[in-house]
């Protein structure tokens, strides 16, 4: 009889889950664990990325503020090798599901220090582009992904604002010579900014806030 009721009680436990799968929900994941993700962070990302997202290395990319999804699908397509870059495929292949949640909601979670444009020669012309594209070779505005203040879309386009120049530089690059190889539209874009554009939307870019 205990042998039964056991079984009869796994069954109810079980009942939701199965009901769940037949209606094509999938489970609901664990709610994000901050303080692992501190953890993990401190040891594993803060001597490049800085001890709250803020790099201090321009050639490093601030993630404070970022949107965690998008910071979970860059660590699993680093992982995969969809996205190319040996020193951050050494750590994600490191880190479980659970792991980068948990990075990625804890550093999102902090503030992201503002940056400035520096090159004023440059800068409108920036502006222009990240504004409204250069409609003559069919470039769309930046703006229309990545929002007029740089703030990204959840889930979809990362923020861009308060970014170091050098790195967006160094993405737009890659982008256009196929070396980052992970997002199509980025390519296509890139595909038609000459050097001086890239320099001049990055540096408008790292002032937006």
């Amino acid at each position: 009889m205990k042998l039964l009721a056991s079984m009869l009680t796994a069954a109810a436990l079980a009942a939701p889950v199965f009901t769940a799968f037949a209606a094509g929900e999938a489970p609901k994941a664990a709610k994000p664990d901050l303080v692992k993700g501190e953890a993990l962070y401190t040891a594993v990302c803060a001597a490049c990325h800085g001890a709250d997202g803020n790099s201090a290395i321009a050639a490093n990319p601030k993630l404070s503020a970022q949107h965690p999804e998008y910071l979970v699908k860059q660590l699993h397509e680093f992982k995969s090798g969809k996205r190319n870059n040996a020193v951050m495929k050494g750590f994600a292949s490191a880190l479980s599901d659970d792991d980068m949640r948990n990075i990625a909601y804890w550093v999102a979670s902090k503030p992201i220090k503002p940056g400035f444009a520096k090159d004023k020669e440059l800068v409108a012309m920036g502006e222009r582009i990240y504004r409204g594209g250069i409609a003559d070779r069919q470039i769309a505005a930046c703006a229309g992904c990545h929002s007029p203040n740089g703030a990204g879309i959840p889930a979809q386009y990362p923020r861009l604002s308060g970014q170091h120049a050098d790195y967006t530089v160094a993405q737009l690059n890659m982008f256009r010579d196929g070396s980052r190889a992970n997002s199509t539209q980025m390519t296509q874009v890139a595909a038609k900014l000459n050097d001086k554009e890239i320099r001049a939307v990055s540096d408008y870019i790292a002032g937006l806030r």
